[in-house]
């Protein structure tokens, strides 16, 4: 069902937007849910694809970080050299997981902490379900690897929470050298 999906199905043009960043307090705000048919929520999911786009290196973006405390992300791991599973570029609106196996810790980034990466411990197997935006289809997503730690931090900005709020100490923070 979601390789179906694409942003086209939404039917309107995405804006880019500005990113937020830390410690604006929608960062750490528990999001709302969505109705995934409400016209404000199909809007934002095309602003996120459209700013997922332009930001070099992104891979995933919530609405928190668009300053929209809404439980929503859009996510594209295509091409990203630790993908071994790929859905393509989807979004997804009220996301809960529902299983989670063998962590492992891995270096992550963020557009809201652009200066900073942590070492984050984060299930390897998962399986996610949630609403494609602009229909009522509940979906499920089991993946692995990169893409599963990429909908895991999403999934994170949708419960107000941050990488940093999962690394082990300061001592698993490092400078960011370039964004990528």
């Amino acid at each position: 069902m979601i390789t179906d999906w694409s942003p086209a199905r939404l039917d309107v043009q995405g804006s880019v937007l500005e990113v937020v960043r830390a410690p604006h307090p929608v960062l750490a705000t528990e999001s709302a849910p969505v109705d995934p048919l409400d016209p404000e929520m199909i809007q934002l999911a095309a602003d996120l694809v459209a700013t997922m786009r332009v930001s070099p290196g992104c891979v995933g973006l919530a609405a928190p970080q668009v300053g929209v405390a809404a439980q929503m992300f859009s996510l594209d791991v295509t091409g990203h050299p630790k993908t071994r599973i790929c859905h393509g570029v989807f979004v997804l609106c009220n996301a809960v997981v529902v299983e989670a196996s063998r962590n492992e810790k891995a270096r992550e980034g963020c557009m809201s902490v652009p200066d900073f990466t942590g070492d984050v411990k984060r299930a390897t197997r998962l399986t996610v379900t949630g609403v494609l935006p602009g229909t009522t289809d509940q979906v499920t997503i089991t993946t692995d690897a990169f893409e599963a730690r990429a909908l895991q931090h999403e999934i994170d900005h949708c419960s107000g929470k941050l990488f940093l709020d999962r690394v082990a100490g300061a001592h698993a923070v490092y400078p960011r050298k370039v964004y990528q």
